[in-house]
C-alpha cells in the first residue's frame, strides 16, 4: 500500500471552509433562544439556594442582567452596578446611579444579596468583583468617617475584592482612587446622618458566591460570611455570580444539555421581546415549547402583556408619579398623562416618542407635548428642546396661583427622559432654596452643582436610569446657557 501522501493528510481549503462553518452552526445552535431559557432556569435554581443558605437574605437584581435569574416573588430591589466601572483602568465610583436605596433593604434585613452574571467566560462579572466593592468602600468612608486619632471604622474604609479574580497590583490601583471616589459623594451634599441610621450604624462589606460552592461548599461559604460579618460587626452585601463559568470559546458545545453561561446577557440579540417578567409567568409553557415554536408564542406572550397593561393604564391601576425634588418636580409614566391631566392644577410636560414639530408642542398653558423620537435619538434631540420646555415650565411657575408649583414630567419608562427633563427644570427654574427664580437671577452651572441637584433626585427616586447620552444633552444646555 502506498504511503499517504500531503494532500492526504492536510485537509484541502474546502474541507477547512465546511469545518469553520459546521463550527459556527454548533455554536448558533446551542445559544438558541429554548437553550438560553433553559439555562437561565438552572441559574435560577442556583441563587435560590444561595438566598435559602444564607438565611433568606433579600435578592436584589443587578440590571438589567440579574432580574432574570430571580422569581419575581422572591426579588427584593433592583440596583445598577455596571461592569464598565469596574473594568480595569476605566474604575469609577458612579453619582449617577447612587444604589443608596439599597441601605435600607440591607439595614432592616442584615445584608442582602445581589444578583448577576457574565457571559464571557470569567468566574464573575466586573460589576460583583470591583464596582460593588467600591461602593461599599465609597460609602464606608462617607458614613463612617474615623473620628481624630482614632481607627475604629479604619478596616471598613479598605477595599475588599476576591483575590482569586483581581489581582493585588490592580486591588492597588483602585485603592489609591477611593479618596478621589469619596470626595466625589461628598461633593453632593447628601446628609450622612439618615444613611447611617438606615443601616444601623454597621458598615458594609462585599463577600463573594459563585456556581463552584455547590453543595457542602455553599453550606460553608455561607457559614463563612456570618462568621466574619459577626466578628466585624458588618453588613455583608453578598455578590452571587448566577452562572457557572465555561472555560474556553466554543466550550459550550460540549455542555451536555446545551448550557449557556450569562444566558440573559444581550436580550436585545435574542430575547425576541421576551422580558424577566413575561418569562417568569409563562415560564412553563415557554420551556415545555420547541425552538421552532419559541418565535410565534413570544410574540403571542409580549403582545398580550401590552395589552394587559394598556388597560391598566387606562383603568389607573399601578400608576403614580414620585415628587424628585423638593421644589415639586414630579416625574411618571405616559400611562398616567390623562389622569394628570384631569386632575388639573399641574404644569404636565409629556415626552413622547414620535416625532413632532417645534410648533405643535404647546398643547395649552400648562401642557407641553415634545415629540423628541425615540432612545438615543431622543436623548439627542434633547438638547435642543430644553430652551422651550424650561422656558414654557418657568412661565408657568412664575404665574399668580394658590397651593404647591407642581410641574409633572412623564416619558415612555419614567426614568430617563423625564428624568433628565426634571433635572434641567430643577437646575434652571428653581434656586438653591427651592424659590422660583427671578430675571434678576444670574447663575453659571457647573457640571458639581448639576450633579448635586441629580443626585438629590436619584436618591428620591432609585429607579431612576437616565442613558448618559440625556446627560450630555443636559448638561450641554446648562452650561452653554446662561442666565
Amino acid at each position: 500500500m502506498a504511503p499517504p501522501t500531503l494532500a492526504d493528510v492536510i485537509f484541502p481549503e474546502q474541507a477547512n471552509h465546511n469545518f469553520s462553518r459546521i463550527l459556527g452552526d454548533l455554536k448558533r445552535s446551542n445559544l438558541s433562544v429554548s437553550n438560553r431559557l433553559r439555562s437561565i432556569c438552572r441559574d435560577a435554581a442556583f441563587v435560590d439556594d444561595v438566598a435559602t443558605a444564607l438565611g433568606h437574605l433579600p435578592l436584589v437584581a443587578n440590571e438589567r442582567c440579574g432580574s432574570w435569574y430571580i422569581d419575581p416573588a422572591r426579588k427584593a430591589a433592583s440596583a445598577y452596578f455596571k461592569s464598565t466601572d469596574g473594568h480595569t483602568g476605566q474604575w469609577k465610583f458612579s453619582t449617577r446611579r447612587l444604589n443608596l436605596h439599597l441601605l435600607a433593604l440591607i439595614g432592616d434585613a442584615g445584608g442582602c444579596i445581589i444578583v448577576d452574571s457574565t457571559r464571557r467566560g470569567k468566574r464573575m462579572p466586573d460589576a460583583l468583583s470591583k464596582t460593588v466593592p467600591i461602593w461599599c468602600a465609597v460609602l464606608n468612608r462617607a458614613l463612617f468617617p474615623s473620628p481624630a486619632g482614632a481607627a475604629s471604622h479604619h478596616d471598613h474604609h479598605a477595599l475588599v475584592t476576591p483575590p482569586n479574580v483581581v489581582s493585588a497590583s490592580e486591588a492597588s490601583q483602585i485603592s489609591a482612587l477611593l479618596p478621589q471616589f469619596a470626595a466625589s459623594f461628598a461633593a453632593l451634599a447628601i446628609d450622612p446622618a439618615p444613611l447611617r441610621r438606615q443601616l444601623r450604624h454597621r458598615p458594609l462589606r462585599p463577600f463573594w458566591i459563585t456556581p463552584e460552592d455547590d453543595d457542602n461548599h455553599l453550606a460553608l461559604a455561607a457559614a463563612g460570611v456570618a462568621r466574619v460579618a459577626r466578628e466585624l460587626d458588618c453588613l455583608p452585601v453578598v455578590c452571587c455570580t448566577a452562572s457557572r463559568r465555561v472555560a474556553g470559546p466554543g466550550a459550550e458545545i460540549g455542555e451536555g444539555g446545551g448550557y449557556v453561561q450569562g444566558a440573559a446577557d444581550d436580550t436585545e440579540n435574542w430575547a425576541l421581546g421576551l422580558t424577566p417578567a413575561v418569562f417568569w409567568r409563562h415560564r412553563e409553557a415557554l420551556l415545555g415549547a420547541q425552538e421552532s415554536e419559541l418565535p410565534a408564542l413570544i410574540a403571542e406572550l409580549v403582545a398580550g402583556e401590552k395589552e394587559e397593561r394598556a388597560r391598566a393604564a387606562g383603568e389607573g391601576v399601578g400608576w403614580e408619579v414620585k415628587r424628585v425634588a423638593a421644589p415639586g418636580v414630579f416625574v411618571g409614566t405616559l400611562a398616567g398623562r390623562g389622569k394628570v391631566l384631569a386632575e388639573g392644577g399641574a404644569c404636565v410636560v409629556a415626552l413622547v416618542s414620535g416625532t413632532t414639530e417645534r410648533s405643535e408642542w404647546v398643547k395649552g398653558p400648562a401642557h407641553l407635548e415634545v415629540g423628541l423620537g425615540k432612545h438615543k435619538a431622543a436623548s439627542r434631540q434633547l438638547r435642543d428642546a430644553l430652551p422651550l420646555i424650561c422656558e414654557f415650565v418657568l412661565r408657568y411657575l412664575r404665574r399668580p396661583q394658590t397651593g404647591e408649583n407642581r410641574v409633572v414630567v412623564l416619558c415612555e419608562s419614567g426614568r430617563d427622559l423625564s428624568v433628565g427633563v426634571a433635572l434641567a427644570i430643577y437646575c434652571w427654574c428653581f434656586d438653591d432654596a427651592g424659590n422660583v427664580r427671578s430675571d434678576s437671577d444670574r447663575v453659571t452651572f457647573t457640571k458639581t452643582s448639576i450633579r448635586v441637584r441629580l443626585g438629590h433626585i436619584v436618591t428620591a427616586l432609585p429607579e431612576a436610569n437616565p442613558s448618559r447620552a440625556t446627560l450630555q444633552s443636559v448638561n450641554s444646555f446648562l452650561m452653554d446657557w446662561r442666565k
